[in-house]
């Protein structure tokens, strides 16, 4: 089989890798080398579907000793199989690069034969992209679970970013859909991976000269809507892996049907991407606003109503702290206000410094004040016009943009007895 048909075949079978983000690492060019990973070296595309899409994204392999029903590169899928040799993909990757098709490689693999042989050889593919061809482009490698721990820490020593996907949310889950995988073998790397980049930082701070190990973190993917985990045990599955793992982001995917099992939920017209969106707006609360699995989502509300953010979802299920002054409010307090950011709450307590701020002002500071009035006052006033019920607020958030709308009386709408 020839190289572009391989191409065709390995690149089709890893678009459904969503965890391929390019960013956090500053690996630069080295004088007779090629590529720059360096912050200004890294030219982001994206795709609708928000992948990016400047990364040369293939499997080495889509032969797989594993049988996941979820997964379109199971063993027992008839499909066409084919493996790249170490040194097609080494060629591929430069002279991409050099025709400046491509930023850098994202590389990941069905497991052929053993975790051993398949990571063996994805390592072989870095150590020649770097130390033969020079090549100082990101690279993105998948650390297959299973596999020799020393093969894993070799591979850091030459990526710029590794992940381990967990794939499902819990252990039933991986028995249900993916027997032949346990969770252990998951979680021994991604342990592997934070520890050696610790104890590589530490090195560097004090003075040892010592290879960067995946400067760029590592990440991993979970899937939504294949199995009925609830939303509260995937975002206190992800806040554990941010605290216990140093991750640098979870990745979600909704799942996308590619054959009917018994234990796989129905075909549908499309994979549930309402879902898979509000799993990245809560992940968003717990990297940026201070928030708690806990208490986004509890055993009363385990799941996100599809019809708000996760947000404005809590506000509502926490009227009790609300409304806020923003004069004098906390800026975690602040943070907690539907229509209120990272950025508005900084500019209101640096500006408030300066004065009592008004109203007007909040709009100024950037204030999305069609949804923050109902949840705040200013300088004692109330401006939501509204009162603190849930179900009423709720239809307010849902419909601002005709709530603040005014509308212009048609005379073709006037009911004929209004001219009696």
């Amino acid at each position: 089989m020839d190289v572009m048909r391989k191409l065709e075949i390995l690149s089709n079978s890893a678009k459904y890798d969503a965890s391929c983000s390019s960013s956090g690492s500053n690996r630069k060019n080295t004088k007779d080398g090629i590529g720059n990973a360096a912050s200004s070296g890294i030219c982001h595309s994206w795709s609708q579907d928000g992948r990016c899409i400047s990364l040369l994204k293939i499997l080495y392999s889509n032969k797989c000793i594993y049988d996941c029903k979820y997964c379109i590169n199971r063993s027992s899928n008839e499909l066409e199989r084919t493996s790249f040799t170490p040194k097609e993909i080494v060629d591929l990757t430069i002279n991409f690069y050099r025709r400046n098709y491509i930023e850098g490689l994202f590389l990941s693999s069905g497991v052929e034969r053993s975790p051993d042989y398949t990571m063996e050889n994805l390592v072989k593919i870095i150590k020649e992209l770097r130390l033969v061809h020079k090549f100082n482009g990101y690279i993105h490698v998948k650390a297959i679970p299973g596999a020799d721990p020393k093969l894993i820490y070799e591979a850091g020593l030459y990526a710029d970013r590794m992940s381990v996907n967990i794939e499902l949310p819990s252990e039933k889950s991986l028995k249900l859909l993916a027997p032949q995988k346990n969770k252990a073998d998951i979680l021994k790397p991604m342990s592997l991976i934070k520890h050696s980049i610790v104890e590589s930082t530490e090195y560097k701070k004090k003075g040892f000269n010592v290879p960067k190990f995946t400067p760029g973190g590592q990440s991993t993917q979970i899937m939504v809507g294949a199995t009925n985990e609830s939303d509260l045990s995937v975002i206190s599955l992800t806040e554990g892996l941010y605290n216990t793992f140093g991750l640098k982001r979870v990745y979600y995917s909704a799942y996308v049907p590619v054959m009917q099992h018994a234990n796989l939920p129905a075909i549908q017209t499309t994979p549930p991407l309402l879902k898979e969106h509000r799993m990245y707006q809560a992940d968003w609360l717990l990297r940026h606003y201070g928030f708690k699995a806990n208490e986004l989502l509890d055993d009363l509300n385990p799941n996100f109503d599809t019809d708000l953010d996760p947000k404005a979802f809590w506000a509502l299920n926490n009227l009790d702290k609300f409304p806020v002054e923003v004069n004098n409010a906390a800026y975690e307090t602040l943070l907690r206000v539907p229509g209120i950011g990272v950025t508005s709450a900084l500019r209101i307590v640096k500006s408030r410094r300066l004065c009592n701020l008004s109203y007007d002002n909040l709009k100024k500071l950037g204030v999305v004040l069609k949804r923050a009035r109902f949840f705040m006052t200013c300088s004692g006033k109330f401006y939501g016009d509204k009162s603190m019920e849930r179900l009423t607020l709720k239809n307010y958030l849902l419909d601002h943009e005709s709530f603040d709308k005014p509308q212009q009386i048609s005379l073709f709408n006037l009911r004929s007895d209004l001219f009696a």
